[in-house]
């Protein structure tokens, strides 16, 4: 049985868009994007700094990567509607 917390996070770029993503740790995942070592999508300086603005956290790491998929296969205008009707946890503080 795992015992780590797996989050499915949204980070809001600087272009605008939006980039889903699967951690454990969401301030080192955080870091990491604005860093630009975090993601191919977020690597360009166009997409930075990126903005954590929603996280889910589950209790396995499938639960998590179903929901990552489930959004990045949703219309802008859908994963604007799931971000304002589901939960956030509490996120980290940006740097």
């Amino acid at each position: 049985m795992e015992s780590k917390v797996h989050y499915f996070y949204v980070l809001l770029c600087k272009d605008g868009t939006f980039y889903g993503g699967y951690t454990t740790d969401l301030a080192r995942r955080l870091n990491e994007h604005n860093q630009g070592i975090g993601a191919k999508y977020t690597k360009l300086a166009k997409r930075r700094p990126l903005q954590m603005i929603h996280a889910e956290f589950f209790v396995t790491r499938s639960e998590a990567q179903k929901a990552e998929y489930a959004f990045k296969q949703l219309t802008r205008r859908q994963k604007e509607n799931y971000l304002r009707t589901h939960p956030s946890v509490t996120l980290p503080n940006e740097k």
